[in-house]
């Protein structure tokens, strides 16, 4: 079995033995579905989160830590991550399409022109 699918088993298993607070209780499922991705990603992150002894349950306190009464996606991510590897980044882009369902050319340079790009970490 490679790092990948040792770090989703105990991804799994740990989110399903999962202990931890009300707050805590409202972000574990988000963040774990997003560790899973990364780890299909990155397989140097899978291998560490499957040779860390740090649990699932702890990842998800460290993340509300500090959090008053809310977070964002983006920035629950990329605590959790820094938990597992430290100094890693986590990276969004998020596109706006302004033409929509309207847009009936179906052609490349048609698509670039309608869609505005921003980085979730430029609002940082």
């Amino acid at each position: 079995m490679n790092y990948t699918d040792q770090a989703l088993e105990k991804l799994k298993n740990e989110l399903g033995s999962f202990k931890g607070g009300q707050k805590e209780k409202a972000m574990k499922e988000d963040v774990s579905a997003a560790l899973c991705e990364f780890c299909r990603q990155e397989p140097e992150f899978a291998q560490a989160i499957v040779q860390s002894d740090k649990t699932f349950s702890d990842c998800i306190k460290a993340v509300a830590a500090g959090t008053g009464t809310s977070i964002s996606d983006l920035e629950a991510y990329k605590k959790a991550v820094n938990f597992y590897f430290p100094g890693a980044r986590v990276n969004s882009k998020m596109t706006i399409d302004l033409i929509g369902d309207a847009n009936t050319d179906s052609s490349a340079n048609q698509e670039k022109k309608s869609v505005l790009d921003i980085s979730l970490d430029d609002l940082f």
